[in-house]
């Protein structure tokens, strides 16, 4: 039981599941002196082409999530580390085995017009932070059904006769919230509109 205790006590909690770990950078950018948020529209090439993002991804092996989304907006916006100053995290997202870091920092001895992303980077845009303190997100409900997996699916079948109910056994209808930001010309939605939001509530104490 002393040993028991001893590796309990040390143990580092994290969220259950999780097997990969992500961290992005919301930028703020002046432009024109107005503060602006700067995002990322993916290339085509790569995972959800096309679709609105911040600056990150992956979190490497023995790297920190600070330290991650600093290299993977270096990478992707082609600046140096002293043009990055990080003011701290705000709240993340875990979503199925998942988790997203967010930190929020400042872009700082480049213009807007002088930053040319690397090749995963479609192109960049910017929304002023005004506008979106006065815009906030539409929210939209949609529905997940538990939906049973093919016999000819490569993962094991799942085990209903195990459950007293088996295949009638009333699994939880998951229904999930999306923000979506009606900006012209522009789609920003799911996780990077989470992250917009939440940002906007926390600078002004909207909880």
């Amino acid at each position: 039981m002393k040993k028991i205790r001893q590796i309990i006590q040390q143990y580092d909690a994290k969220a259950l599941g999780v097997q990969r770990g992500y961290a992005v950078l919301l930028p703020l950018i002046k432009v024109k002196n107005e503060w602006h948020v700067l995002y990322e529209v993916r290339s085509k090439h790569i995972s959800q082409p096309g679709e609105t993002s911040f600056p990150g991804g992956r979190i490497e092996a023995g790297e920190l999530p600070k330290e991650a989304a600093i290299r993977e907006t270096m990478e992707e916006l082609n600046i140096q580390r002293e043009n990055i100053n990080v003011y701290g995290e705000i709240d993340y997202i875990i979503a199925a085995n998942r988790i997203i870091y967010c930190y929020v920092g400042e872009i700082t001895g480049v213009d807007f017009e002088d930053i040319y992303p690397n090749t995963e980077v479609e192109r960049l845009f910017t929304i002023p932070l005004d506008h979106l303190m006065e815009n906030r997100p539409t929210l939209y409900q949609l529905n997940f059904e538990f939906k049973k997996a093919n016999d000819n699916d490569s993962e094991q079948e799942f085990p209903f006769h195990l459950i007293k109910q088996g295949e009638k056994y009333p699994f939880n209808e998951v229904k999930q919230k999306i923000p979506f930001y009606h900006i012209p010309d522009e789609v920003l939605w799911g996780f990077t509109a989470n992250f917009t939001d939440r940002f906007i509530q926390i600078i002004t104490d909207d909880k």
